[in-house]
């Protein structure tokens, strides 16, 4: 997530002796009359990374992955939170405060927290059960899909009626207020807004969005999703590093945020601020042509864009890591028409825009490139442009 792989015990809040629920790894059902369930995908970016929290433009997908919340109404100011995989916690909605939950119910616990930030009545408490499927540790946003279940559920439980921005915007204040980790609002965004068979084009100034079509297999192609098997943790330093860079390079420049420069105003930065602002102004420009060539239905050509992509995060980013470097050059080496990294860096996914005819030649190359050099096996899966968050149940 800035996920919740790699999630640590609760403090004071895991309840660890508790016998696992499923030893399928999904929830039991929870005790209690379920009152609103809500789905939520995953996501992968086609193209755009590290530009939203610069005031740029993204263009992701849902995934078919997602996380299910079932939630039910308290009465006694206590919040609870279940899963299969990772425990159970409890907790004191009054007690809630950032820094003061650790681990995946964190994540819960800060959308609760941003929906009474937010002047919303949420003293009484609630009961909250998660099952998923969405990879952790892939730069896939398990967070996001488990921040946006939760939410879309609680906004039904209370009768709010807020639209699907407004919980964008609370499931992103929960991760970067509550949890720690300093992301920009396209993961939520893409979960909560994202339709079947496109892609979401987002302007992460303005909030506004197209959703572009995006078919594929009409083209011959597929997008292959590959896991490389290397968790990521957005939280931690690196992250927040990039995100530094990018916010004194905008200050060196004078523009209130890097989607503001232009490539004629890098000629005034170097070192270290000028591969980081070269990146991500140069990568804006990828996804605006990204977004005309797929409007003029010429899938075919965003293959070199994502390729260009890559290099700009392996050479200026310096986000990629051996693994998923690996991946994209065997991946093009076999035929792909472009590859890159996917998801926030230093780890995750890499997703190639494959011929279909070469699918299984490209999946080949990566396992023996994988296995030659001592890496065990990726992890393979269709990138098909799916639904956002729905009610279930």
């Amino acid at each position: 997530m800035s996920e919740a792989e790699g999630s640590q015990p609760e403090r004071g809040a895991t309840r660890a002796d508790r016998p696992a629920r499923a030893r399928d790894g999904l929830s039991e059902e929870p005790e209690m009359t379920p009152v609103s369930r809500w789905r939520a995908p995953g996501r992968m970016n086609l193209i755009g990374e590290h530009t939203d929290y610069n005031d740029g433009y993204v263009l992701p997908l849902a995934l078919p992955f997602a996380t299910t919340a079932t939630v039910g109404a308290r009465t006694d100011g206590v919040l609870t939170a279940r899963s299969g995989r990772h425990g159970d916690a409890e907790l004191r909605v009054a007690d809630l405060a950032p820094g003061q939950v650790d681990g995946w119910s964190a994540y819960v616990a800060g959308v609760v927290w941003a929906f009474g930030e937010a002047g919303h009545d949420v003293a009484g408490g609630a009961d909250v059960a998660v099952d998923s499927d969405v990879p952790e540790g892939a730069g896939l946003s398990s967070s996001a899909a488990l921040e946006c279940s939760v939410a879309a559920a609680l906004d039904e439980l209370l009768g709010l009626g807020l639209d699907r921005t407004a919980l964008a915007r609370l499931a992103r204040r929960a991760e970067n207020d509550f949890v720690g980790a300093p992301t920009g609002v396209m993961d939520q965004m893409a979960s909560l807004l994202c339709t079947d068979a496109h892609v979401l084009f987002l302007d992460c100034r303005t909030l506004a969005t197209e959703q572009v079509p995006f078919d594929a297999d009409a083209a011959g192609l597929a997008v292959l999703g590959v896991d490389s098997r290397s968790p990521h943790q957005l939280t931690s330093g690196p992250y927040a590093d990039r995100r530094r860079s990018c916010e004194q390079a905008a200050r060196v420049l004078g523009v209130p945020a890097l989607r503001d420069a232009t490539e004629a105003d890098l000629d005034r930065l170097d070192g270290e601020l000028l591969r980081r602002a070269r990146h991500v102004v140069t990568e804006n420009a990828r996804v605006l042509a990204t977004v005309a060539a797929l409007r003029a239905g010429r899938v075919a050509d965003i293959g070199p864009l994502l390729s260009a992509s890559h290099a700009s995060m392996r050479d200026d980013f310096e986000i990629t890591v051996p693994r998923v470097d690996l991946i994209a050059a065997t991946a093009e080496a076999a035929g792909a028409l472009g590859a890159r990294m996917t998801g926030g860096g230093f780890g995750g996914c890499v997703l190639a825009l494959v011929p279909v005819d070469r699918l299984d030649g490209v999946r080949s190359a990566i396992a023996d490139a994988y296995d030659r050099a001592g890496y065990g096996e990726p992890g393979f899966f269709p990138a098909v442009p799916s639904a956002g968050a729905r009610r279930i149940g």
